[in-house]
């Protein structure tokens, strides 16, 4: 019975994962400029955020979801700027120096983790998509106690996990062929991306 929240939970961890957007923008030029590890500790940092929203849906914890519904301009409009911002710094990424410090081991992982991390935060919307995915899988039922929920969120934690780490995986395995001139250009389409992501999220709430 444990195991079959588990699955559960690894396979919407997986699903909520798959949408690439910023995050995966962000994890895929990271993969190819820093390397693996990099992108994976991007990909963390949304898993992390996801099952902090996934609890707070399998728990129903109405306060925190009020909070949420009732400050959703002021989120969106902190993911916007975050987002311009991250957009920037990655559209002037210099690929030369990300090799270097590459090589002198100067990857601050925690960092990359925590940019991410902040970024899938500043979009609480996602707790509203796991109440709609629990509730049409039938997770939302009398039995549901403590135990259930901390088993699906694991899930969901694991199957996020397993989806970044094959992802940048999955990428590295190319980063090879990439030269210094096509990195360049994937940092200025990346950078753009991210920012016209943030633009849009802005222009949404403002207009």
């Amino acid at each position: 019975m444990d195991l079959f929240f588990i699955i559960k939970g690894i396979i919407i961890g997986i699903l909520a994962s798959i949408p690439l957007g910023p995050v995966g923008v962000v994890c895929i030029q990271r993969t190819l400029n820093k390397g693996r590890a990099s992108g994976f500790f991007s990909g963390l940092g949304a898993a992390g955020a996801d099952t902090v929203f996934a609890l707070i849906a399998v728990l129903g914890l109405s306060f925190i979801i009020n909070f949420v519904e009732e400050h959703q301009f002021y989120f969106k409009i902190l993911g916007g700027l975050f987002m311009i911002f991250l957009g920037y710094r990655v559209f002037n990424t210099n690929p030369v120096k990300q090799i270097r410090k590459q090589r002198g081991k100067q990857n601050n992982l925690f960092e990359d983790f925590f940019s991410v991390f902040l970024l899938t935060l500043t979009n609480p919307i996602a707790v509203f998509i796991f109440i709609a995915v629990f509730a049409s899988l039938g997770i939302f039922t009398e039995e549901l106690n403590y135990y259930i929920a901390f088993y699906i969120t694991l899930g969901i934690s694991a199957g996020a996990t397993l989806y970044w780490f094959s992802l940048s995986s999955l990428v590295n395995a190319f980063r090879k062929r990439f030269r210094l001139k096509s990195l360049w250009w994937i940092n200025k389409l990346s950078g753009a991306s991210i920012l016209l992501f943030g633009a849009v999220a802005l222009i949404s709430v403002l207009f």
